[in-house]
Order: structure tokens, then C-alpha cells, then sequence
């Protein structure tokens, strides 16, 4: 109706109210004034008996002797209740078999005394028991004493050899030091070598000479040599430079060039040489002998330059010469590449890493998070925990790692002992995690609730539903708690007259818009139900259009 109306019904119906209350005054009135008559009336017929008993308020009189008619009732109702009961209880002990009851009293009294006689049996064996456990006690001490006596002995034992060792380390440190100072000299030896020969080449000096059949090899000493000091250097350190990889050539044409000059060098013919020379001296000796060596080839070159020289050998020399700088130089050149090279792959390596663990901390962040609001309930507030871990720090992407979860008041276990539903909670968690750092615009999720019971699918649903917003999800299904939640269905079945699939959907948002509005209706003051119901009845009126 129109709010007119309405007025005017509420008008009315107030002053029907108005009439009634009014009708309900006077009928009061007239009640109070006939209680007033009856007793005047009682007043004056029982005016007689007051003035005889000198009893001033009958009805208080009245009342009075009720009360006490009352309470001699109940006082006369509990007497015989308890003589009733008293009655009872007399019949009950005179019908009492206390012969039975001594009988019986006679076999629990035997029984007890059986039952003393096996506990001090009993007692006894153990105190036995106890004796032979006593003296297995003290034997298990003495075998412990003698155990720890025979560990101190091996710890002095131990200590013995470790120090042992630590002296021998130092021998073989010092030992080490005299022989890398021994191949110091040996390298300034084989260094005056070469530059001898060197010199004689370009000097065009002949040496004297063996036939090559009579050289006698020095292979073998020179294998086992090195063998033995590869070995012995072997079990102390380890070179790990960067630069190895790119002066191997290079060692291995100065080890070539160190074989070439011992060769030549032991084809010297020395048997024309004098005696006096091959006798080793002191170096004094040594010193005045090349001073003496010395002054005969300084004297020597002024007679060899008042000789018409020789310029091929000094083109030569340059040769030798410009072949040797120009190998330096490109040796520099591909030792500057080399380490360019090696700095280049140790950025990109750290900026690798660098990225990998960034990803790495935000996964495993998020995981923590996730797979605790997956896991908690009433019961477990608090949820479950979970983790990631890496097998190597430095360079985790060439390692694997761990991926722990614990269930809500479970203990660590790995995940191969975890059931089928705890393990797909936990993979369900690492993917959402994973998701939150790339995130991708949709997932396609096959029957992820196929090992999940109900308590477990409906926290998953509601996970998905709070992230709704950030993702959306395309879920196969066989159970009506998880597809009931979606916002629409796609269903698949058989068309037999085509002899093919067909698809049929379904958008559930209607429904829910339904119930809302539904909920409008019978709650006016939900303001979020009003305005879907608006919405709807404005979509309903438009489709009618």
C-alpha cells in the first residue's frame, strides 16, 4: 500500500489501543469496589465471632490456622515415612545371613594369606635377582675401568703418533724447502746451460761432439726423478692457480727446450778437455779460473774483430731474436686473454648464484607461509612447517636440494615416509610458492585431490579461493567439495548420436548471486546482499526487455 494508508491504519489502531486501555481502567475499578463490598459484607457477618474470640483480622486468622494445618501434614507425612523406613532396615537385619558373611570373610582371609605367602616368593626370588644383578653390576664396572685404562693408553698412543706425524710434516716441510731451493739452482743452472749454448750457437762456436750412438740415455733416471718428486710434492699441497690452464703450452716447450739443451750438452765431448779442469774446485778457485777465462776470450773477440766479421750472424741473431719476442708476445697476449676470460666467467658465475639464491630465499620464504595456511586448523593454530635447503652454497645450481615438511604435531621425517595426501599439501605448496615469484597467468591441475581426504581438499579449496584474486586455476576433478567451489563447470560426456564428446558448462556465480539476493530479502541491513539483489533485479528486468 501507499505510506498514506499505512498512516492511517497506524492512526487507527492507536486508538483502538487507546479504548481498550481505558475499558481495562474502568473494569478494575468496578472489580476493586465489589472486593470492597464482599468485605464489608464478611466484615459484618462475622462481627459476632470477633467480638467473642477477640480476633481483630479474620483473614490474617485464617491464614494462620492454614499454615499450621499445613505443617502438621508434613510432620505427620514424615513421621510415617520414617517409621516406614525404620521398619524396612528392622526387616532387612533380621532377614541378614551372617554365617554366609563369615564364610566368605574366612576365604577372602585364607585367600589374602595365599596370596602373602607367593608375594614373599616372589620377594625373595627377586632379592635373588637382585644379587645376581648386583655382582653382573659390579663386573660390567670393573670391564668398563679396564676399558677406560686401555682407552688412555690408545689416547697416548694417539698422541704419540700425531705428534710423530706433526715432526714428520716438519721434515717433510723442510725437506720440501731444500728441494725447491735445489731446483732453484738447478733451473739457474739449466738457464746458464742454454744461454752457453745459446751463445755458442750464435757465436758460431764448434763444440766438440759424440756420435749419438755413443751418448748413453738418461730417460729412465730423468722419469724416475721426476716420478718420485711428483709424488712426494703430490702429498703435500696442490696448485689450483687460475693461470695453469693457459701456461701448460708454455711449460711444456721450456720442459722440450730443457730436454733439447741436456742432450746436446751430454753430446759435449770432454775427453780433450784437461785434467785440471774436470776437477771440481772451491769457489774462490772457481772465480779466478773465469776471470782467467774471461780475460783469453776478452782477448780472443779483439783478435776476432781485427778479423773480418761475419754479417750473417748478426742478421741471424736478430732473427732468433725478433722469433723470440714476438712468441712472448703473443704468450702475454693469450695470458691477458686467458685471465679476461676467467674474469668474465667469475661475474657471470656470481651474478648466477647471486640470482639463483634471490629466487631461492623468496621460494622459500613464501613455502613457510603457504604450507602453514594450508596446514592449520582448530585444532593446530599454529600449522605445520616447511622448508628448503641447498647441498652447496657456492654454486647451487650445479648441486641439488631438500625439500623438508612436517605436518602439524608430527616429527621430522623425509618425504618418502610422509603419506599420499601430506605429500601433495607440500607439492601443492612449493608450486603456489614458486608461482608467487614468476607468477604465471593460469595452472592446470589434474586430479591433485585424488590422495587427499575431505579435511585436506577443503583446505586446499579455501587456499584457492583466498588467492583467487592473484591467479586463476583450472582444476579436473572427480569430488563435489572441490568442483562445488569453482566459479563455473565444464563437464564432459558422451554424445552416442555423434558418436563424440561434448562439452556442457555451467556458471555458478549465478547461483551465488541467487542466494545473496535471497539473504537481501530476509536482512534488509546487509548492504553488500541489497546491492546484488539491486543487480539482479535490474539483469532480470533488462533480459525481459
Amino acid at each position: 500500500g501507499s505510506p498514506q494508508s499505512s498512516k492511517k491504519t497506524f492512526a487507527n489502531l492507536e486508538k483502538k489501543q487507546a479504548e481498550a486501555e481505558e475499558g481495562v481502567k474502568d473494569a478494575s475499578e468496578e472489580a476493586e469496589e465489589r472486593r470492597q463490598k464482599v468485605r464489608d459484607v464478611e466484615d459484618e457477618h462475622f462481627a459476632p465471632f470477633r467480638e467473642e474470640t477477640g480476633i481483630k483480622d479474620l483473614r490474617a486468622y485464617d491464614e494462620a490456622i492454614g499454615k499450621a494445618r499445613e505443617d502438621f501434614v508434613k510432620q505427620r507425612t514424615d513421621v510415617r515415612e520414617h517409621l516406614a523406613k525404620l521398619t524396612a532396615k528392622k526387616k532387612y537385619e533380621d532377614d541378614k545371613d551372617f554365617e554366609a558373611k563369615l564364610d566368605k570373610a574366612q576365604k577372602k582371609k585364607e585367600k589374602t594369606e595365599e596370596d602373602l605367602a607367593e608375594a614373599i616368593e616372589t620377594e625373595e626370588k627377586l632379592s635373588s635377582k637382585v644379587a645376581e644383578v648386583k655382582a653382573k653390576l659390579a663386573d660390567a664396572e670393573a670391564t668398563l675401568k679396564l676399558a677406560m685404562d686401555a682407552e688412555k693408553e690408545k689416547d697416548e698412543v694417539v698422541r704419540d703418533a700425531r705428534k710423530e706425524l706433526k715432526e714428520a710434516e716438519g721434515d717433510a716441510s723442510k725437506i720440501t724447502k731444500s728441494m725447491n731451493n735445489e731446483e732453484g739452482d738447478l733451473a739457474v743452472l739449466r738457464s746458464k746451460l742454454h744461454e752457453t749454448l745459446q751463445k755458442a750457437r750464435v757465436d758460431e762456436v764448434e763444440l766438440p761432439m759424440l756420435d749419438e750412438d755413443d751418448v748413453p740415455s738418461d730417460d729412465d733416471d730423468t722419469d724416475k726423478g721426476s716420478e718420485s718428486r711428483s709424488r712426494f710434492s703430490g702429498s703435500l699441497s696442490q696448485s689450483n692457480t687460475q693461470e695453469s690452464a693457459f701456461s701448460t703450452h708454455f711449460s711444456q716447450r721450456e720442459s722440450n727446450k730443457i730436454r733439447l739443451d741436456r742432450k746436446e750438452a751430454s753430446r759435449v765431448d770432454f775427453s780433450n778437455m784437461d785434467e785440471d779442469l774436470k776437477t771440481r774446485r772451491s769457489q774462490a778457485e772457481e772465480e779466478k779460473l773465469q776471470k782467467k777465462f774471461e780475460s783469453k776470450i776478452s782477448k780472443l773477440n779483439q783478435e776476432i774483430e781485427g778479423i773480418a766479421p761475419n754479417m750473417k750472424a748478426a742478421d741471424a741473431f736478430n732473427e732468433i731474436t725478433e722469433k723470440v719476442k714476438s712468441g712472448m708476445d703473443e704468450f702475454d697476449t693469450a695470458k691477458e686473454t686467458g685471465r679476461n676470460a676467467t674474469d668474465k666467467f667469475n661475474k657471470v658465475r656470481k651474478a648466477r648464484a647471486s640470482k639463483f639464491n634471490t629466487a631461492f630465499k623468496k621460494i622459500d620464504a613464501a613455502l613457510k607461509v603457504i604450507y602453514t595456511d594450508m596446514t592449520k586448523s582448530s585444532k593446530h593454530p599454529l600449522g605445520g612447517n616447511a622448508y628448503l635447503s641447498l647441498d652447496d652454497t657456492d654454486e647451487p645450481y650445479l648441486s641439488g636440494m631438500k625439500f623438508n615438511a612436517m605436518p602439524p604435531m608430527k616429527r621430522f621425517r623425509d618425504m618418502e615416509q610422509l603419506s599420499g595426501g601430506e605429500k601433495t599439501v607440500a607439492a601443492l605448496s612449493l608450486l603456489f610458492a614458486i608461482h608467487s615469484f614468476r607468477p604465471a597467468p593460469f595452472f592446470i591441475m589434474d586430479e591433485v585431490d585424488a590422495a587427499l581426504d575431505n579435511v585436506n581438499v577443503l583446505k586446499v579449496c579455501n587456499y584457492i579461493q583466498q588467492r583467487s584474486s592473484d591467479f586463476q586455476c583450472i582444476v579436473i576433478s572427480l569430488k563435489d567439495m572441490f568442483y562445488e567451489r569453482s566459479e563455473s563447470l565444464v563437464g564432459i560426456c558422451r554424445d552416442v548420436s555423434s558418436n563424440s564428446s561434448r562439452t556442457m558448462t555451467l556458471d555458478l556465480t549465478k547461483f551465488d548471486r541467487k542466494k545473496k539476493a535471497k539473504r537481501a530479502l530476509e536482512d534488509p541491513e546487509d548492504d553488500d546482499a541489497t546491492a546484488l539483489s539491486k543487480r539482479s533485479k535490474v539483469s532480470s528486468d533488462e533480459e525481459e526487455g
